[in-house]
């Protein structure tokens, strides 16, 4: 148990994007650095039959390793990890699992079901990140990380190329911080300083 008022270490990163998020995800990871002590989960929304290339793109702009997570792989620091398409991502302790049950908010993989297994396995250590996309896709995911203690980044939906997910992160939770795309990634490396 953190003592109250303590600095919060936090160990984890979560993160959500769908339609524009392409651009969103690639402006945040090429801020942070190759020495970025947390493991990074990403749920960018694609079609099931989508190939190996997300991960390729983003090794173009991001100093960390970047690969799609395996069922049963152990979660490590300083790494990107991508929910396969056709899969959702979920966090279990120490490892990664996959799971095709049903779609949730039409999505798989779901930020809410990446945001959900997180907060239960990190709780107070969380940090959740919504990104530009249409629907309602992370808000519930959020109000889970809030009820774990939590911390949630929120792109402002002024900044996104679709709004309806940062605006429903943004209805969903009392305490985020909403930030314009370009400050989330210079933020996370402020937070990671407490990891």
């Amino acid at each position: 148990m953190v003592p109250e008022g303590a600095a919060v270490r936090y160990a984890f990163v979560a993160m959500g994007a769908s339609l524009g998020g392409l651009n969103a995800v690639r402006t945040v990871l090429s801020a942070l650095p190759s020495f970025f002590p947390m493991p990074v989960a990403l749920v960018q929304h694609r079609m099931t039959d989508a190939g190996g290339e997300l991960a390729f793109v983003l090794r173009e702009s991001c100093a960390l390793p970047v690969r799609e997570a395996e069922d049963k792989a152990p979660i490590e620091a300083g790494v990107v990890f991508i929910a396969p398409p056709g899969y959702h991502l979920l966090v279990e302790g120490d490892h990664f699992a996959l799971s095709t049950e049903e779609p949730v908010e039409w999505a798989r993989p779901s930020v809410n079901v990446l945001f959900e297994t997180a907060a239960e396995s990190y709780g107070r250590r969380l940090i959740a990140v919504v990104l530009s996309g249409t629907g309602e896709d992370g808000a519930a995911g959020l109000a889970a990380v809030e009820r774990h203690g939590g911390m949630a980044l929120v792109q402002e939906p002024e900044t996104a190329y679709a709004n309806g997910m940062p605006r429903a992160a943004g209805q969903a939770m009392r305490n985020e911080m909403t930030l314009p795309l370009a400050a989330i990634g210079p933020q996370l490396v402020a937070l990671s300083r407490q990891a």
